[in-house]
């Protein structure tokens, strides 16, 4: 199944709900639809440590397999790095180590996204 073929909001909603599952925190969705071309949505969540980091990068991409047969087009960064992005085409997932989250303020950058639940 191509990503275009799958509700984009699903999509976001099942990632963040597999990086809950890994105890993940403070998830948000953000709407960029209206703002950019780069992607539909962003995840964005926070993490207390470098092995749930991994933890969770590896829930989400178990959960996007098992529901859209869906693989990352690319994913950057890395553990040590304390912020991994999974590109899966409409939807973006940023996982950050809390005080990364904070530094790069994604929330603040795309302020005009409206938040959805």
């Amino acid at each position: 199944m191509s990503a275009a073929a799958v509700d984009t909001l699903k999509m976001a909603r099942v990632a963040r709900d597999a990086a809950e599952d890994k105890k993940a925190t403070d998830p948000v969705i953000l709407d960029l639809r209206t703002l950019t071309s780069i992607a539909d949505y962003f995840v964005i969540l926070s993490v207390q440590s470098q092995p749930q980091l991994k933890a969770v990068v590896s829930g989400v991409r178990t959960a996007m397999k098992d529901e859209f047969n869906l693989k990352p087009e690319a994913v950057d960064g890395a553990a040590a790095s304390q912020w991994i992005v999974a590109d899966y085409g409409d939807i973006m997932v940023h996982i950050f180590h809390q005080d990364m989250r904070a530094r790069y303020d994604l929330e603040q950058v795309w302020g005009d996204a409206p938040r959805v639940d």
